[in-house]
């Protein structure tokens, strides 16, 4: 069997699907971040389906799904629609395990300000 990009159809069924399992918590803040899901850059690893599915961003951050992998994953960006290279992430996670990384504060990541560029 050849592999096929998913559709927007399928897409929105999976985020259904995805959604009902997630606490109230984070289907609100899904709910603020969520945008229509689009494609998003990411070669090579999207180029054959056109991209990847984004369907919410936060700050500098982009919450999409890796349908070679069936799953979702959040990257940072600078570039709208566009995931850097070295952001391609082959996470197999619903949606539940991947909204709290998309939610995280950027210092969160990188420990307190008056740590970050210390040697």
């Amino acid at each position: 069997m050849t592999w096929q990009p998913t559709s927007l159809v399928d897409l929105q069924a999976t985020l259904v699907r995805d959604l009902a399992e997630c606490s109230l918590e984070q289907r609100e803040f899904f709910r603020r971040a969520s945008i229509a899901p689009a494609k998003w850059r990411l070669a090579p690893w999207g180029d054959q389906g056109g991209g990847f599915w984004a369907v919410a961003v936060h700050l500098d951050r982009v919450l999409w799904y890796n349908d070679i992998e069936d799953g979702f994953n959040v990257s940072r960006f600078t570039v709208q629609g566009e995931i850097p290279r070295d952001e391609y992430w082959c996470n197999q996670d619903p949606l539940r395990w991947a909204l709290p990384r998309l939610q995280e504060e950027p210092r969160a990541r990188f420990g307190p300000p008056e740590q970050i560029g210390d040697v």
